[in-house]
């Protein structure tokens, strides 16, 4: 199960370059239910994910590099690209701050996943996080494929 909160951020944290990050690039093979592809750094992904915003049930599973440049062709829609910089908060959970690229370039958002629904409901953040999106459906991955 996945349970993670999305933000749009407007003002990045200081210091980002000093944290660990992962060059990504991902597509979608279908829209329901999503499945995607993904390449981050130089590991390749399956992805299938459930319907929800809030928390949905999440299965990856790992290809090679073959495989992944074979489905990548099939994909609907456009391949996002991003940034994605780890960075650890005072509370124990990690924000994944994703800079994208290419056709979304100027768009940051992060995401934070929780081990339950009410550790995600309870969560404050940093202020820089901004607006938070989780509920609204255009900013999930998949949807941001197809605009």
């Amino acid at each position: 199960m996945e349970i993670e909160r999305k933000f749009i951020v407007s003002e990045l944290p200081e210091n980002l370059q000093d944290y660990p990050h992962h060059e990504i690039e991902q597509g979608y093979l279908c829209m329901d239910p999503v499945i995607r592809i993904r390449r981050m750094d130089k590991q390749y992904f399956l992805t299938f994910k459930s319907r929800g915003l809030l928390s949905r049930t999440e299965s990856e599973f790992p290809l090679d590099k073959k495989a992944y440049e074979h489905l990548l062709p099939k994909i609907d829609g456009i391949l996002i690209q991003k940034t994605r910089y780890m960075i650890p908060t005072k509370h124990g959970y990690m924000i994944e701050l994703d800079v994208f690229h290419d056709v979304h370039e100027g768009l940051i958002m992060a995401e934070v996943e929780f081990p339950s629904e009410d550790a995600a409901l309870e969560y404050e953040g940093p202020e820089w996080l901004g607006d938070e999106v989780t509920f609204d459906a255009r900013y999930q991955n998949n949807n941001l494929a197809n605009r």
